[in-house]
């Protein structure tokens, strides 16, 4: 079992918001994505700003609390989930990682900053990450005065329209968390088209990076180890969990305009159990990770349950509602076709069947049955 962390003096600690104030706080911005200024990225993008101050940490003791915020906003709609889960999920890597705010000054860093998360990795993009050294006063040893990044990141979403990010960076031995400006002139978000129907308003095309300034955050290979990369991938899922009680809310909405036949409610009801699985594995998950049961493998086992059992409901509700619903709403009703096309990109970054031979290997590999 886990005992929180101490955090050190100076280090970003956001306390957890109580229950009411951070249901309170989320209404009306959920409202807001209709309605306030700007395009659809931009009032998604405030959004994420204004949740950042009302929503508690993952193990903070309100985890449920915060990722029913997201499912909320992911079934209102998909583009300000999937850019407030970056968001949300960045402060609390920083919290993690106990990186005092005087660090992070020097790159601009304020409570009004705009995050976003960027660790993938591609055939023939690399990124590398570069001590600074200057040497003292005539001609003395070197000293390390900060870290410099050079190379292209791929998948980096809102890149040209977040003030900054954290990302990963090969090092000596391993790959290693930076935060960076992303407004700094050595940032070049490239002109790659973006195709995708899908969350098409969160381009998420490759950046380069020439002499960018960045403050490490945690050691080497200290991303993927902690315990809050499996808490991230569950947040993932919250939304997911989000876009496809929209779709259930969709096939109920319309058993009530007209009756119903067999086929409709044999749809409806499987849509039910499908709903309900998920807000119990969810549920679940939530007070394993408030409770310290959800480090290390157990909570990348935890994970990678969840984030199937989500990813499978969210594919079987696009099938269920297509056959349900038909041609109609696909051709005339924007937000469900526009929902549609969101949980089909966003879904995908589950990894399907690898991830079911991932869990497979670590059942394999255990001496006693997890059963």
């Amino acid at each position: 079992m886990r005992t929180p962390p101490t955090p050190s003096p100076g280090a970003r600690i956001r306390p957890p918001s109580p229950g009411a104030g951070t249901a309170a706080g989320v209404a009306p911005l959920l409202g807001a994505l209709d309605s306030g200024p700007g395009d659809r990225a931009s009032r998604s993008i405030e959004v994420a700003r204004a949740l950042g101050a009302l929503v508690p940490a993952p193990g903070s003791g309100a985890t449920a609390e915060r990722w029913q915020v997201l499912a909320d906003l992911s079934a209102a709609d998909l583009t300000a989930g999937r850019v407030a889960e970056a968001h949300l999920d960045a402060l609390a890597i920083l919290e993690e990682g106990e990186v005092p705010d005087g660090d992070l000054l020097p790159l601009g860093v304020d409570a009004g900053s705009t995050w976003g998360v960027f660790a993938a990795e591609a055939p023939g993009a690399r990124l590398t990450a570069a001590a600074c050294q200057a040497h003292g006063p005539a001609g003395g040893d070197a000293e390390h005065t900060g870290w410099e990044l050079a190379g292209v990141k791929p998948w980096c979403s809102l890149a040209g329209r977040l003030s900054h990010a954290l990302v990963t960076a090969h090092v000596e031995g391993g790959r290693r968390l930076f935060a960076v400006p992303l407004r700094h002139p050595g940032v070049r978000v490239t002109d790659d088209p973006w195709v995708s129907r899908g969350l098409a308003d969160v381009p998420s095309g490759p950046v380069v990076f020439d002499r960018v300034p960045a403050v490490p955050v945690g050691g080497t290979d200290w991303y993927l180890q902690r315990p809050g990369f499996a808490w991230g991938g569950i947040g993932v899922a919250a939304c997911w969990f989000g876009g496809l009680l929209a779709l259930a809310r969709s096939l109920h909405r319309a058993a009530r305009r007209r009756p119903p036949d067999q086929i409709a409610l044999l749809h409806l009801g499987a849509a039910d159990i499908a709903v309900h699985r998920c807000r119990c594995v969810l549920d679940d998950a939530a007070r394993r990770v408030d409770a310290g049961a959800a480090d290390g493998t157990q909570g990348t086992a935890l994970a990678l349950r969840v984030r199937s059992v989500v990813a499978d409901a969210a594919e079987e509700l696009l099938q269920r509602a297509g056959h349900a619903l038909g041609p109609g709403p696909l051709t005339g009703d924007e937000d469900h076709a526009r929902r549609v096309a969101d949980l089909t990109v966003y879904v995908r970054q589950h990894h399907a069947e690898r991830d079911l031979a991932a869990r497979g290997s670590q059942v394999a590999d255990s001496p006693v049955a997890p059963w």
